[in-house]
């Protein structure tokens, strides 16, 4: 039995961040692994999305070559080089973090591992089980597409999120139920390769979790675009038993049959704690979530958490800032609570959509006195050169003390602006600070500024 100081279940990157972070503060490490390093982040999800999205924004932009005064003719696809492209660069991802396993000197155990009392784990590869032993186990083994019982996955003609980075050939009708993320942005890479895109979502906005001025903006921008927006609707049943797939949706109007070559279910994600030995250690759970404290721990001392499985935003970004402060901790080094109410989140259809901290709605329900700021990209000159006018910053701000409460955006490039609001609000900056600080001209990013001054009666260029 090998015995570690620190094991990690899952490379993600919860996982592999976790480890490295771990092996820098002296710990001999190990992490296992049942499938690829990097998890489902690097290979199935954040990366090769990005690398799909990257070839529908430079498909468009092919398209609308005229538009920038340039001559480009027969524009195609090869949608079967778009895919291999996107595979190609999560290989080379996961080779990175093979890399930085062997740098940082931790043993990478491959198979599927099962936990057990007295901080042990059972790893099983091609059916041979070894038991390793670790006086601080981690588990960090994330999550799987969630499935409706009204809608099935089969992989063929109902498919989940790894099933849609692989298609062997390009749909022409796809319906694509729920509008988070996931939803939204292969609605967007899809639409722009040409497939007919039907989205249908329950709540009564797309991109529900965002303030409802952006999930408008967004629904306007795709309907323009000619993605179809179906709201406050819901897939009651689906029947493969011919060609394509026949949805039976539920409106306000009434039921509608909607048919389509394949419909992608993206209606959240399912925590992976089956199978993992909880039960068996005792380790308490609460509806699909692993119960922790403030620094990871669980219930039975030497068994941590974090990530996908525990509660908290499922994103890859909060589960490695999740596991380098829970492995901080087990060293003993001083470390402050993750401020949850602080996470960008950032979806990558286009416009971007990327936000932090309170909606409007949010904002007065819980009781503050706000003041509330937005500037347009059409009244920026960068947007307006660079051909992408829509969109625009949303601010808002606590009126008695200026805190910064809330930021808002939609457009080109948001998602690399977001982490201004996200390092102003953890350093406490007021609305004034924001404002007096020099934005650089032009930039997408002085619009910050522009909707902050808009909040405080002192906007320029609106």
């Amino acid at each position: 039995m090998s015995k570690y100081d620190v094991i990690v279940l899952g490379s993600g990157p919860g996982g592999y961040v976790t480890a490295i972070r771990a092996s820098q503060l002296g710990f001999k490490t190990a992490v296992v692994e049942k499938e690829n390093l990097g998890g489902v982040c690097l290979n199935w999800g954040c990366i090769p999305t990005k690398a799909l999205l990257k070839s529908a924004q430079v498909f468009e932009y092919l398209k609308h070559a005229d538009d920038y005064g340039l001559k480009v003719n027969d524009v195609d696809k090869d949608f079967g080089a778009v895919i291999k492209r996107s595979r190609g660069v999560a290989e080379g991802m996961s080779k990175g973090v093979q890399f930085l396993m062997k740098k940082n000197k931790i043993d990478v155990i491959e198979g599927f591992g099962k936990l057990k009392p007295g901080k042990k784990i059972d790893v099983t590869n091609d059916g041979k089980t070894t038991e390793y032993s670790a006086d601080h186990i981690i588990i960090a083994t994330g999550a799987r597409s969630r499935e409706l019982p009204s809608l099935p996955q089969d992989g063929k003609k109902v498919i989940g999120y790894r099933e849609a980075m692989t298609l062997p050939e390009q749909p022409k009708k796809m319906i694509v139920v729920g509008s988070g993320a996931i939803g939204v942005e292969f609605a967007y890479f899809y639409h722009s390769m040409g497939t007919e895109v039907t989205v249908v979502e329950f709540m009564p906005n797309v991109v529900p979790v965002e303030d409802e001025d952006i999930s408008k903006q967004l629904e306007r921008n795709f309907k323009k675009s000619g993605i179809k927006v179906m709201t406050s609707s819901e897939v009651t049943k689906v029947d493969t038993a011919g060609k394509g797939v026949k949805a039976t949706v539920k409106t306000k109007k009434g039921e509608e049959i909607l048919e389509a070559d394949i419909i992608l279910s993206a209606v959240g994600i399912k925590s992976n704690i089956e199978n993992i030995g909880l039960e068996n250690v005792g380790i308490a759970t609460d509806r699909d979530k692993i119960l922790v404290n403030d620094y990871y721990q669980t219930n039975i001392p030497g068994y941590y958490a974090i990530g996908d499985v525990v509660p908290g935003q499922a994103l890859a970004h909060v589960a490695s800032a999740e596991g380098i402060l829970c492995v901080e901790k087990i060293k003993g080094m001083h470390v402050e609570a993750l401020d949850y109410g602080n996470i960008p989140g950032c979806t990558y259809c286009t416009p971007e959509v990327a936000s932090v901290g309170l909606t409007e709605k949010q904002a007065k329900e819980k009781g503050y006195d706000i003041k509330v700021g937005k500037f347009p990209f059409s009244a920026s000159g960068k947007a307006k050169a660079a051909g992408t006018p829509d969109g625009f910053v949303k601010v808002i701000f606590d009126a008695k003390y200026g805190e910064w409460l809330g930021c808002h955006m939609i457009g080109a490039g948001v998602t690399d602006m977001i982490a201004e609001a996200v390092v102003a609000r953890k350093l406490e900056t007021t609305g004034h600070e924001v404002l007096k600080a020099v934005h650089p001209h032009p930039t997408m990013s002085e619009a910050v500024m522009e909707a902050v001054a808009d909040a405080y009666d002192e906007v320029i260029h609106l």
